[in-house]
């Protein structure tokens, strides 16, 4: 059942129809009952897989606080980490790392015949998965205590605002929300409605207008029929593609949950204003780059041992990042090139011979943060390169017609007049957000009036140029 489908539209208008007849109690059920169905929509078959990871979380959690040892506590955390990291490997890497030994092994001569299992990929079970478990870590290093109620925790695990594709939330943020009675406000609802109709209008307006010239160049055109421009602004529109349809979904989880009366985490900052690698992950995909650094590179070290092992705890943090979006190789290499570029970006800012200082003081402050922000805006381009072309021969193929075939004039008309025709207007809006916002982490409401402009363009917009073609969100494959 998509967001963007017009059964998801009915579904929620009933689930809070019977939300607001009901006490907390009521709602909570109502919120189980409605998460599960959503899910089955999809499979029923891999509900199985969830209700495991509700009741193993929630006994390991219990077990982990009352260990009468620490010894006791590890053995209860292990068992909780081994049960879902091995439900999550099996379904989605087993198959990756039997075919890469393959082909090592063929590499040395050898013909290993190794079957693969062919498996479909559970919807959401990177995000479920990694909202149990930091359930279980949470309580093992003292930061949380478990809740006593099966149902609560299970409504904490199943929310279906973000149940498939986040944000990844905590159980200290989320689970108080859902144990305690809410106050359905008016204004809450209000903020609530604006976001999901922002939401909207990012996916079936701007990602879903671009997709299609997206997926001709990087995937469907022979490539020696692609010209580098045309390789240019695709990767111009992906950028966008991908973070209006990630942030559009964000958007419309949260929006519901407002509505709902629970407050999601902000996933997404405008992270195109991002002046440096950095800045970038605390814009992009918020709950899970903090989940990576709490839950994996903090405990490898952070940056506590010397800057050799800094470098090493972030490319073996961003590593595992781009794995976690799924058992490819092109993953794999758009984490380690988001890897690099934070480890560049360390030594550069640590250096006696610092650029940035010597820039800001040349350019003064302002210019040189435009600077930095269009430089790191196109590193996070060639990123996306990697992210997007699933195939090596073809990435390898695109960019050679990059690099040796580039002709201003054989650019398709077509996508530069949507990239021209969807893109300005929000632009506007998101320099002006982040203007209001001041460049600080905390969320500043916009004036009234231009969120009263700003909605009804986008209402207009999603009316005339939405594509109601109910498409995946791009997010839901991982």
């Amino acid at each position: 059942m998509l967001f963007n489908s017009f059964a998801f539209v009915l579904f929620a208008v009933v689930v809070y129809a019977l939300y607001l007849v009901l006490d907390h109690r009521g709602q909570n059920i109502l919120l189980f009952v409605a998460s599960v169905f959503f899910y089955a929509w999809w499979d029923w078959r891999f509900l199985g897989l969830l209700f495991f990871s509700i009741l193993l979380d929630f006994w390991c959690g219990w077990r982990i606080f009352e260990a009468p040892t620490h010894g006791w506590k590890r053995f209860y955390l292990i068992l909780s980490l081994i049960g879902d990291l091995g439900v999550l490997f099996l379904f989605k890497y087993f198959d990756f790392f039997v075919e890469t030994a393959g082909l090592l092994l063929q590499g040395i001569g050898m013909k290993p015949h190794f079957e693969t299992l062919h498996l479909i990929l559970p919807l959401g079970i990177s995000f479920y998965t990694f909202q149990t478990l930091s359930y279980s870590i949470d309580i093992y290093r003292g930061d949380a205590k478990p809740t006593r109620n099966l149902l609560d925790f299970a409504v904490y695990v199943l929310f279906f605002p973000q149940l498939v594709a986040g944000p990844i939330e905590r159980s200290t943020r989320l689970l108080p929300q859902i144990a305690s009675p809410r106050t359905l406000q008016w204004n809450r609802t209000v903020d609530g409605i604006g976001l999901i109709l922002q939401g909207y209008f990012k996916k079936v307006v701007i990602a879903d207008n671009l997709a299609p010239f997206v997926m001709a160049i990087y995937q469907q055109k022979p490539v020696e029929y692609v010209s580098g421009c045309n390789i240019l602004l695709a990767t111009y529109a992906f950028a966008f593609q991908i973070y209006c349809d990630f942030s559009g979904y964000s958007d419309i989880a949260r929006g519901l949950g407002k509505v709902l009366g629970i407050e999601l985490m902000v996933n997404f900052r405008r992270p195109y204003f991002a002046a440096n690698p950095s800045e970038f992950w605390r814009r992009w995909h918020i709950s899970l780059s903090t989940w990576l650094r709490d839950y994996l590179y903090i405990p490898l070290g952070g940056n506590r041992h010397g800057e050799f092992n800094t470098y090493r705890n972030l490319m073996v943090t961003m590593l595992l990042g781009g794995l976690w979006h799924g058992a490819a190789t092109h993953f794999v290499l758009w984490g380690a090139f988001h890897g690099a570029l934070l480890a560049i970006h360390r030594a550069v800012r640590g250096s006696n011979h610092n650029p940035i200082r010597t820039g800001r003081r040349f350019y003064g402050a302002g210019v040189f943060r435009c600077i930095k922000i269009l430089l790191m805006f196109h590193l996070t381009c060639c990123g996306w390169f990697l992210f997007a072309v699933d195939s090596e021969a073809r990435m390898i193929g695109l960019f050679d017609r990059f690099v040796h075939h580039f002709d201003w004039q054989s650019y398709s008309f077509d996508l530069a007049v949507a990239l021209g025709f969807f893109l300005p207007i929000f632009l506007i809006y998101e320099i002006a957000s982040e203007y209001w916002s001041r460049g600080s982490e905390k969320e500043e409401p916009a004036p009234w009036w231009a969120k009263s402009m700003m909605y009804s363009y986008m209402l207009v917009m999603i009316i005339l140029y939405g594509v109601m073609n109910g498409a995946e969100f791009i997010y839901f494959q991982f």
